[in-house]
């Protein structure tokens, strides 16, 4: 087996961060700015009350803080255990709460996307971002395992207790319709 170079492991990592990261903080543009055609935060809380997430502010905040602050982390590569272990919460909770109904594949709103994003938060998080990251610039040395896996299980457990919290609670939010052509007689 062939060892792989120090620079081109850097290179694979910053790629994996910058497209996991920008990818995740892009849907959180959309939970509080309304970006890229979301909803904003209104709409944020909304989704929170129609998945019986109370209070529906504090759960958009930390889906906000998950998705945009830990995209915005694993991105950059500043305080990166911090930021993929947001992201870890943020998606482990959008596949429980919202998409684990619907199946695996994205194209019914199932949890092939997020798990995605999820994996790359977990990857990141273990092997930590790299030496092309603001972390190695300016010699921030987490320890990256280590605390990204307290911090990430810490970010679970409050998944949990919305979980637990939400049991029968939920309304049920209608499925995404892909306008198709139309057949005429």
């Amino acid at each position: 087996m062939t060892a792989i170079n120090t620079s081109t492991l850097g290179l694979g990592l910053l790629v994996l961060r910058v497209v996991a990261g920008l990818t995740i903080s892009a849907h959180g543009a959309q939970k509080l700015l309304g970006w890229f055609e979301g909803s904003g935060f209104a709409g944020a809380v909304k989704m929170q009350e129609r998945m019986g997430l109370r209070p529906a502010w504090l759960w958009a905040c930390l889906v906000v803080l998950g998705e945009l602050g830990g995209g915005l982390s694993v991105a950059l590569g500043i305080l990166t255990p911090l930021g993929a272990a947001g992201m870890v919460g943020a998606m482990f909770m959008a596949i429980v709460k919202a998409h684990w109904k619907n199946g695996f594949f994205n194209g019914k709103r199932g949890f092939e996307f997020p798990l995605q994003l999820l994996t790359a938060g977990v990857t990141i998080g273990l092997i930590g971002p790299g030496p092309l990251s603001l972390d190695a610039l300016l010699s921030i040395r987490l320890p990256t395992p280590l605390l990204f896996i307290l911090l990430a299980l810490a970010a679970l457990v409050v998944d949990g207790v919305g979980i637990f919290m939400t049991r029968g609670t939920e309304t049920s939010v209608p499925p995404r319709v892909t306008p198709g052509p139309t057949v005429s007689n």
